[in-house]
């Protein structure tokens, strides 16, 4: 080899494609003893790889076959001299469509009008299965917000996804997922606008969550409204952002819905002793029973009492609201008042000031009692958002923190389970009258808004 280089050196070349051919020769001459070391997060998968390799195959056939099949339907259309107007005009350039099993190359086919007599006048040939700009197959765009919202960060993603989409994986960057989450804020403006007239609600939950976005001083309160249909399901009715629980907030929140179309006030609604809430239901659908959460009110009985205290208060409590009947109910109460009232006096005025709003429940289908005695259907969905709030270390800015909540309350919902006893919803929309939970008569007027 050492002669070789020599005599190479040795000649001048005459000129630029001579010099050209004897670097070759001279990088081809040149022994290497360079080895690759394998790195520590490199991943030996030779299934993958082979799976990598069938697909750019299946691709590039299947993009091949899309052409000759449009060109075949349009083979009618012919030039004045009788040759094809559409033609096959090559392949555009090689680029990297990331998919579910990582990077797979893949060139468009690109088609020839010649007949066309300008830009307007042209047919276009269009891939579906490959579009014009697509990086990412939609499965992989439609994940990665799925992803942030459950947790991973926009930083993270090139790491988690490593194992799945390769190390080098293009178009993981905190600016392409802060892309796609942008498609939130459209579903968010569609759901706020939808009709509301063909809906029916019987019961209501409502509660609200503070979030912390980024430094600012005050926390933003979301404003939550869940309904019960008259088939058993929950959905989302309500949700904006309010300046805390104030009456205002939720009036506009409830006039909102009313205004586009939910006429028929719930029967019910469930929420915590904010007094903003039910100023405005009063207000807004004044024929409805208020229900307080009683896993709020039992923690602000408990707050007025020292911890030795707390566990046996708490097991009153129950004896409460988990009696059968509202007379054992209001019997357990006032053996409640009789125990504590003398020493924690503060604790008991604030159980009975909500006495008739605590037993509401009596007054439905035994079934829905769990359902009716707190706001849980909210509070499990607040605990996600905390989580994922925490996660992303105060960089929410109001918007986001506000598109999230959202997204993840309609990604919650779409595992919320029925109502027991769903066959007594119509009893209620029909005007039947329940009396510690067992059906009595029928109501002779029609509850409205």
């Amino acid at each position: 080899a050492s002669e070789t280089v020599s005599s190479l050196t040795d000649r001048a070349p005459e000129n630029a494609l001579d010099c050209a051919s004897a670097t070759v020769r001279l990088r081809a001459a040149t022994p290497t003893n360079i080895v690759r070391l394998r790195q520590p997060e490199d991943i030996d998968d030779p299934l993958t790889e082979v799976l990598r390799a069938g697909a750019r195959r299946l691709l590039a056939q299947a993009v091949e076959m899309e052409a000759d099949a449009f060109l075949t339907a349009m083979q009618d259309l012919r030039l004045p001299d009788g040759r094809a107007r559409l033609v096959r005009h090559g392949h555009g350039p090689e680029r990297m469509i990331q998919t579910g099993i990582g990077p797979v190359p893949v060139a468009r086919v690109r088609v020839r009008d010649r007949g066309g007599a300008g830009p307007a006048d042209r047919v276009r040939f269009t891939s579906t299965l490959l579009p014009k700009w697509a990086r990412r197959t939609r499965s992989l765009d439609a994940l990665l917000p799925v992803l942030y919202l459950r947790g991973v960060s926009t930083g993270d993603f090139q790491e988690a996804l490593a194992a799945l989409l390769g190390r080098d994986a293009p178009n993981l960057s905190p600016a392409v997922i802060a892309r796609l989450t942008a498609t939130w804020a459209d579903e968010y403006a569609r759901w706020q606008s939808r009709d509301l007239s063909a809906r029916r609600y019987v019961y209501v939950w409502a509660d609200g969550v503070y979030l912390q976005a980024r430094m600012e001083d005050q926390a933003e309160c979301m404003l939550v409204l869940i309904g019960a249909t008259p088939e058993g399901r929950k959905e989302l009715v309500g949700f904006q952002v309010g300046v805390r629980e104030s009456a205002q907030s939720w009036r506009e929140l409830l006039v909102d819905v009313k205004r586009r179309g939910l006429s028929i006030a719930p029967e019910i609604a469930v929420g915590d002793g904010a007094l903003g809430f039910w100023r405005a239901l009063d207000e807004v659908f004044p024929g409805t029973a208020h229900q307080r959460c009683w896993v709020h009110k039992t923690v602000n009985i408990l707050d007025k009492v020292p911890k030795s205290v707390q566990p046996a208060m708490k097991a009153d409590l129950r004896e409460i609201h988990g009696a059968p009947t509202r007379a054992a109910a209001e019997a357990a109460l006032a053996v409640f008042v009789e125990k504590y009232g003398a020493k924690y006096p503060r604790a008991a005025t604030c159980l009975t000031k909500d006495r008739e709003a605590l037993l509401a429940f009596y007054d439905f289908p035994a079934e829905h009692w769990d359902h009716l005695r707190s706001s849980n259907p909210i509070e499990s969905v607040f605990a996600t958002v905390r989580h994922r709030t925490v996660r992303t270390k105060g960089a929410l800015s109001a918007t986001t923190a506000k598109l999230m909540v959202f997204k993840l309350v309609m990604a919650a919902s779409k595992t919320w389970r029925r109502l027991k006893g769903e066959n007594q919803l119509p009893k209620i929309v029909a005007g039947v009258i329940f009396r510690d939970g067992t059906e009595v008569a029928a109501s002779p007027d029609h509850r409205a808004a």
